[in-house]
């Protein structure tokens, strides 16, 4: 079973389980860009870099998961989850290969192996353990953005 059959049939169920995608202000996104690749001259550009999946909650993103083929160890994907984690400054991240998840928590370098992937409720309590009401206010309201054509890159709030 190849990354993608195994994202397909075992990641996705899992994180659907979990309640991503399913709970209110829960969004798993997919191929998350995370560069566009490095400046190499003459016009080009390196290897572009993407998270597997990217859990949002409540507006923020709250974790990432780098994928593996089922037959890999879960662990192979652990430094890739690291990095990415580090480069959009999320506190969890998670190696998988859809039958065992590796967890590291970014903040307090504590990792092991975990049954399952936490709720979006459970993520959210473990990378903000202080309560924060401002935070809590900001992140209940929709914010969704759009550019507008012709309007030189202009950021609009849509109601």
């Amino acid at each position: 079973m190849n990354e993608s059959e195994t994202r397909a049939e075992l990641i996705d169920p899992a994180l659907r389980d979990a309640g991503w995608g399913v709970v209110e202000g829960s969004h798993v996104r997919r191929e998350f860009p995370i560069t566009d690749g490095r400046l190499e001259g003459a016009g080009r550009r390196g290897k572009k870099l993407s998270a597997d999946y990217v859990l949002v909650y409540r507006n923020q993103r709250i974790g990432v998961i780098e994928a593996k083929a089922k037959d890999v160890d879960a662990t192979v994907g652990l430094a890739q989850a690291k990095l990415y984690a580090g480069m959009l400054k999320v506190r969890h991240s998670y190696a998988t290969n859809g039958r065992s998840h590796y967890t590291v928590d970014m903040s307090t370098a504590k990792e092991g192996p975990v049954e399952r992937f936490p709720s979006p409720d459970e993520l959210w309590a473990m990378t903000f353990e202080k309560a924060d009401p401002w935070r809590d206010l900001f992140s209940s309201i929709p914010f969704r953005i759009r550019v507008e054509a012709g309007s030189c890159g202009t950021i609009k709030r849509m109601r």
